[in-house]
């Protein structure tokens, strides 16, 4: 699927989710800005009417490089901080979010009691680095301790369960990493969307992908570095024969990998879609004693699962019998180790983010010690913080516009349905059902999660952090058996991101991205249109991209279209997937269009939706040309200056493999679809990105 995830992990996931510190990976937390860190200064650099101007290079023709005609001269001045894999345009608002939400943690930790006073004093035990020092690996020992225990197969299943968390989202946030052997998330059933179920997902992999154990050439260094990283864990925990078990625990990871799906498998939710009883799973996927397992993870009573890579289930489960447990056994402590090493002493954190950081990503340095509590916080009780920054940072009118920009920009794209010509009546009235059934979430979630059950001590940081993440698990299996809520939120409100929620045809916008530069009340509305309103018709388009069009007006995956307008749907679709293709970051190297395609045909469905909704917007009104540009022309560059990224190579080339997103220097090039964009800019034939009509891809 495509952004039924979330618009953004931009480029290289540019959006700043202020969340998740366990990897120094290319998403959530790993950004930053040029710009400071307030929002009159990020106006000021923008300009009179909400855009930068001086961040052009009009030495570049339009038609020949729209992304450098749009951001040339700020790729020119802009350094990625050390601290950083990538830098982007969302960074003047993450700067600014991190710095509110530091303000309130900090604020926080003289609270006395409530949800204010478990804020600080979470966001206090990791800031504590003396204290955390001094514990030493104390803190980690129960768990090694447990470890070590394990006596046989049938122990090893119910460790193996008891390590199952709630740390994947398949159709909203696109999240199919977990380094347990198994993942869960528990959401509406796709087949009965009226019931939860919880989704078995694999995982086990220390390094991001299959790709990273399996390919050659620099692949083969990372294993390299990251045998190296395993035996430096596990050295300075005083294992004497570290050497030996990593060079077993990566060979053990090598043969997981090779049971694993490919990312465009994982990315097919039909393949992903397999109903499993619980006696499946033992029939199915034998040689885990599936038994201790779902007793390890509270899972015992549970009757119905999806399991979304049925292969690679099956295969992970052969190693757990094929291979010798004490080799299982020293995988299963390394991972206890790499999980914690954040919230330990500072040579565990170091060697943590040398390879999460540096070695995988190019980050030279460690991000400062505020801006890691920032993401660790967020991480484990990020609504209670978000409802702070809510009463702070987001005003009533600020909601209201953007409502009515939503509301805009969906009568739009109902328009361009009516408007196809290939499309079927029968298939028209079921998508207009979908349409007309959206239900939008602007700003922040109606009811707020409750903590107050999750225990909090200002002197733990890592049981902190272990509490609040079997917290989060629990929170979700208590799920199971109830009706769902069609009012939770998978974002948190001070995230710079978006959400299309398929199984519930539901959008989500938290507050924290209706800033600048993507939403400003006081700038022009043609800019506004370009950024937001794309953003916000990226979103209702995720609906209708390859794999959110498989589902249903009630969430249901359900086969709505003709054959022949499914037909003509796919080979639009194959366009662009074959355009996006064609694009090559790096000599040889080129975006796969296939794994990308749905925030392809939502970014040019979404772009196309959000011109036609500020036209409509006009309302007969004279359009004015500013500061030299014409309305369509600032639209454009709105929406160029929207996906302004830069990326050290490593981490540009993890994302080639594992990002749903193609890099923002392509998706900006999504306006080579729209007729609009080549009178704006005089665009001939001829010139590098000039698509003759025929070949302009119109999916919406």
């Amino acid at each position: 699927m495509a952004l039924q995830r979330s618009l953004l992990m931009l480029a290289i996931g540019a959006a700043l989710s202020l969340s998740g510190c366990n990897k120094d990976a290319p998403a959530a937390a790993d950004k930053t800005t040029q710009a400071p860190a307030t929002t009159a200064t990020a106006k000021a650099q923008l300009g009179s009417f909400g855009f930068d101007a001086a961040g052009m290079d009009r030495s570049v023709a339009a038609g020949d490089n729209f992304f450098d005609f749009a951001n040339g001269e700020w790729v020119k001045r802009t350094e990625i901080p050390a601290d950083r894999s990538s830098q982007g345009s969302f960074n003047v608002i993450a700067e600014k979010t991190l710095a509110d939400t530091r303000a309130i943690m900090e604020e926080s930790t003289k609270a006395s009691d409530g949800e204010a006073r478990k804020i600080g004093d979470y966001y206090a035990a990791f800031m504590d680095e003396a204290a955390i020092e001094a514990r030493g690996t104390a803190a980690v020992q129960p768990q090694l301790q447990a470890i070590t225990a394990i006596a046989d197969k049938q122990a090893l299943a119910k460790a193996l369960g008891g390590t199952l968390r709630a740390d994947v989202d398949l159709l909203n946030a696109t999240n199919f990493y977990t380094p347990h052997l198994f993942g869960v998330w528990v959401s509406a059933d796709l087949l009965q969307p009226d019931r939860n179920a919880p989704y078995l997902v694999q995982g086990g992999l220390g390094m991001p992908d299959r790709d990273f154990y399996l390919q050659d050439g620099r692949m083969a260094e990372l294993r390299n570095t990251y045998e190296g990283y395993v035996a430096k864990l596990l050295e300075l925990s005083g294992d004497r024969d570290a050497a030996a078990k990593a060079a077993r625990i990566v060979a053990l990871e090598t043969k997981i990998a090779r049971a694993h799906a490919t990312q465009e498998e994982t990315n097919d939710v039909e393949k992903g879609a397999n109903a499993w009883k619980q006696a499946d799973l033992s029939s199915k996927a034998p040689g885990l004693d599936w038994a201790a397992f779902l007793d390890g993870a509270g899972l015992s009573a549970q009757q119905d699962f999806i399991v979304w890579q049925p292969k690679a289930v099956a295969g992970l489960s052969t190693l757990v019998a094929a291979e010798p447990l004490d080799t299982w056994k020293e995988y299963l402590a390394f991972h206890a180790l790499d999980e914690a090493a954040p919230y330990l002493p500072k040579a565990f954190a170091d060697a943590h983010f040398g390879f999460h950081g540096t070695a995988l990503n190019g980050t030279p340095q460690q991000s400062e010690r505020w801006k890691r509590s920032v993401a660790a916080t967020n991480d484990a009780i990020g609504e209670a913080v978000g409802k702070l920054y809510v009463e702070r940072h987001f005003d009533a009118a600020t909601k209201a516009r953007a409502d009515e920009m939503a509301k805009n920009i969906i009568a739009a794209f109902a328009k361009r349905i009516d408007a196809l010509e290939w499309m079927s009546p029968e298939t028209k009235a079921h998508a207009q059902a979908k349409v007309a059934g959206l239900k939008v979430g602007m700003g922040y979630p109606a009811k707020w999660r409750d903590y107050s059950a999750l225990e909090v001590k200002r002197d733990d940081a890592l049981g902190n952090a272990q509490r609040a993440s079997l917290f989060e698990y629990q929170r979700n299996l208590a799920k199971l058996g109830q009706p769902v809520n069609h009012d939770e939120w998978a974002m948190l409100p001070q995230t710079i991101n978006a959400m299309n929620v398929p199984l519930e045809n539901r959008l989500v916008f938290p507050a924290a991205i209706l800033q600048p530069p993507f939403f400003d009340g006081a700038a022009d509305d043609a800019i506004n249109y370009g950024a937001i309103g794309a953003v916000i018709g990226h979103e209702i388009s995720h609906g209708f991209d390859n794999a959110g069009a498989l589902f249903d007006e009630t969430g249901k995956l359900h086969n709505w279209w003709t054959a022949n307008d499914l037909k003509q749907f796919n080979a639009a679709g194959d366009a662009l997937a074959a355009q996006f293709s064609s694009y090559e970051p790096f000599p040889g190297v080129h975006v796969n269009g296939r794994l990308t395609l749905g925030e392809n045909i939502a970014d040019v469905a979404g772009l196309a939706t959000a011109h036609d909704a500020y036209r409509m917007s006009l309302q007969g009104k004279q359009e004015q040309t500013l500061e030299g540009f014409t309305p369509d022309q600032r639209f454009f560059l709105g929406f160029a200056q929207a996906w302004r990224s830069k990326a050290r190579e490593q981490a540009l080339r993890n994302s080639l493999l594992t990002n749903v997103h193609a890099p923002g220097q392509f998706r900006s090039l999504t306006v080579r679809n729209l007729d609009a964009w080549y009178p704006a800019f005089e665009v001939k034939e001829g010139q590098a990105l000039y698509l003759a009509p025929d070949k302009r891809v119109k999916v919406w």
